[in-house]
């Protein structure tokens, strides 16, 4: 239980850390450093025996406008550059009547990596606009046998 309790302070830590850092007026936006407006994307984080699983919705966004990287060894850095193609009408008097669907910000999250996560063993996917970044665990480490001796 106690493991549990620990991955799920670290996985925090790393938003908290960025909340003071970088200050925002509405809790699902970030600012950067350099003041631009950064979209928080909001996680699932499932913790099973072998692995920990992200998922992310990212409706709008294919694959290839996506980064998954590691930062600093122990620090999961998901973003995208928010930029979204609208469909374009090559004909003369072509135009939209209405723009509802807003082009997403810039999107952006951070997780400190507990220790027992593996990070040269990282795994993403986007289907369906559901981003799945998969962090292998390491083996535990072997228990120490106890070997009870008789005393002649």
């Amino acid at each position: 239980m106690a493991s549990i309790v620990d991955s799920f302070n670290l996985f925090n830590l790393s938003e908290t850390v960025e909340k003071i850092l970088f200050p925002s007026s509405h809790h699902s936006h970030d600012y950067t450093r350099e003041g631009r407006v950064v979209s928080n994307i909001p996680v699932d984080i499932l913790d099973n025996p072998k692995e920990y699983v992200f998922f992310m919705d990212v409706p709008g966004l294919s694959k290839s406008e996506i980064q998954v990287t590691v930062e600093d060894e122990n620090v999961l850095v998901i973003r995208s550059n928010g930029k979204r193609k609208r469909e374009d009408c090559d004909d003369e008097g072509c135009k939209y009547l209405r723009l509802e669907r807003r082009a997403p910000h810039k999107l952006q999250r951070k997780f400190r990596l507990p220790e027992n996560a593996n990070p040269s063993a990282i795994t993403a996917k986007c289907e369906n606009g559901v981003l799945t970044v998969t962090v292998e665990k390491h083996p535990p480490p072997p228990k120490s046998k106890t070997v009870e001796i008789a005393i002649a």
